[in-house]
């Protein structure tokens, strides 16, 4: 499979590297500072891809704490994992993905975790093809993203870490305490794979997954936390939520601009549902800034495709049932009372539409 390159605009979602590859090459350039073994940029340079820098041209991509990504950056240069806890959609992802692309150059050496990840999906696996006919060789080993990241000097990213197996998650002790990884099928020198300079493990775990599948505390050890919180400031939210949902609607064919009153009238009712309810908790379905930016996707697309026009308080309180009622009947309940109690003594003529569209919110 070819890499992805900077001329295929045909890609739904090209990876970091691929996106910003003119401000990697502009700060690869003017990066004077001492690099860390293996990597392609210094820590600062990193550090100004994830956060920005104007007076270098570079754009803002993480919205976020500067001293997070300074401390994640600086676990990559040592001997331990970086492991992101946090709610859903707090943009642990992205993150991991723009460290990876700063520090390695590449940010596909990924493995998604899951009830039916396996041991093969990470280290190694085999062409059986080739292992039938000429046994266990180099040829027919085909190597996974952590054998790959060891032996390039790569970061690898482990997404949703503790959605997998215990006995899963565990065969990374050795890769992150010895740097080796052992392949018993093969003889001599074959059968070690040494980690080189550059090689780290980037983790992600959502804290609603806490208990499903917990980390050992061997594991832990290995790991340094950082907690990545969901934005305080409204006016920040929206703002990343207005350009997100402007750059998918480009991507889908959506030619009008999202609106940016609509916007407001979203990012504040999903603030408004996840805070606490009178003592009965907040909402359990995922209302993070990632899912306002896929709403008001959903709520462009439909306004354009149906009627030519961007979308409309009514395509909005239409799209929110799919995302505020995931998990339990109550939350659609909490969403209706919001609308009916709440969204008529806010001030603003979109306000005034939200309530007006009520009845269109599915039973």
């Amino acid at each position: 499979m070819p890499v992805p390159t900077a001329d295929r605009p045909d890609l739904q979602r090209p990876p970091a590297e691929v996106r910003f590859a003119e401000e990697l090459a502009v700060l690869r350039e003017r990066d004077g500072d001492p690099r860390p073994p293996g990597w392609e940029l210094s820590l600062r340079a990193a550090r100004s891809f994830v956060v920005g820098d104007e007076r270098a041209g570079v754009s803002r991509k993480f919205v976020g704490n500067a001293a997070l990504v300074e401390r994640a950056l600086v676990t990559l240069a040592t001997n331990r994992g970086l492991m992101l806890v946090g709610e859903p959609g707090t943009a642990k992802s992205l993150l991991s993905e723009l460290i990876a692309a700063a520090v390695s150059g590449t940010s596909t050496l990924t493995v998604q975790g899951g009830a039916a990840t396996t041991e093969d999906q990470i280290k190694y696996g085999w062409n059986y093809a080739l292992l039938v006919s000429e046994g266990p060789s180099t040829r027919s080993l085909v190597p996974a993203p952590m054998l790959k990241g060891m032996a390039q000097g790569k970061v690898v990213r482990f997404e949703e870490i503790t959605r997998c197996p215990l006995e899963v998650q565990d065969c990374l002790l050795s890769l992150l305490s010895e740097r080796v990884l052992a392949v018993p099928e093969l003889d001599g020198p074959d059968g070690m794979v040494f980690a080189v300079p550059g090689f780290n493990v980037i983790a992600t775990a959502n804290t609603r997954d806490r208990g499903v599948n917990e980390m050992s505390a061997a594991l832990k050890r290995r790991f340094n936390f950082e907690t990545v919180f969901p934005i305080a400031d409204f006016a920040t939210e929206v703002a990343l939520v207005e350009a997100e949902s402007a750059a998918l609607l480009r991507r889908s064919g959506v030619e009008p601009a999202p609106d940016r009153d609509l916007l407001e009238v979203l990012v504040a009712t999903f603030r408004e549902l996840r805070a606490p309810d009178g003592g009965k908790g907040s909402s359990s379905a995922v209302l993070s800034t990632a899912e306002a930016v896929s709403v008001a996707h959903a709520v462009g697309v439909r306004g354009w495709f149906l009627r030519q026009e961007p979308g409309s308080a009514a395509d909005l309180v239409t799209c929110l049932a799919g995302t505020a009622a995931k998990d339990s009947p109550d939350d659609l309940a909490r969403l209706r009372r919001f609308l009916e109690q709440q969204a008529e003594r806010r001030k603003g003529g979109r306000w005034r539409e939200l309530y007006d569209a009520r009845h269109l919110l599915a039973d």
